[in-house]
């Protein structure tokens, strides 16, 4: 989408989340409500709002099971993060600890894990770059 503000990465990387979650409904046939969640990993606050928006667009309305891993992370307000936690590791955290348990304790039975990345260098950014970005998807079912 042509974003080169590497200090925006949830808009940089939203698109290919939206891409991966789009391409893989078309695929399996489901639907957003078909999850008891779906979880990005990071977009942010900004992010976030984003790919909902752009979900909208595209016909399919992930409101009420979509949050980013980097928004449950932190709490905006007391903590001061702004848009929400940063980095490869929200993702990885968030599954790791809290949605396992989740899935242990069978309160989350299906959950789609969507784990967004910039491929961008300094050299790029130093170029004024758009920001390519990637996601992939994962599909956990108990």
């Amino acid at each position: 989408m042509g974003i080169k503000d590497a200090n925006n990465m949830g808009a940089a990387m939203a698109p290919a989340a939206l891409d991966t979650l789009v391409m893989h409904f078309r695929d399996t046939g489901r639907s957003p409500n078909y999850y008891d969640g779906i979880f990005t990993g990071d977009l942010g606050y900004v992010g976030k709002e984003i790919l909902c928006e752009l979900a909208l667009k595209k016909g399919f309305n992930i409101n009420s099971s979509y949050n980013d891993c980097g928004v449950m992370i932190f709490d905006k307000k007391s903590q001061d993060t702004h848009s929400g936690g940063s980095g490869c590791a929200c993702c990885a955290s968030v599954f790791s600890g809290y949605l396992f348990n989740q899935l242990k304790q069978k309160k989350l039975k299906k959950i789609l894990l969507v784990a967004t990345g910039a491929l961008m260098n300094s050299t790029s950014s130093q170029q004024g770059e758009s920001i390519p970005s990637i996601a992939h998807a994962i599909s956990i079912e108990i």
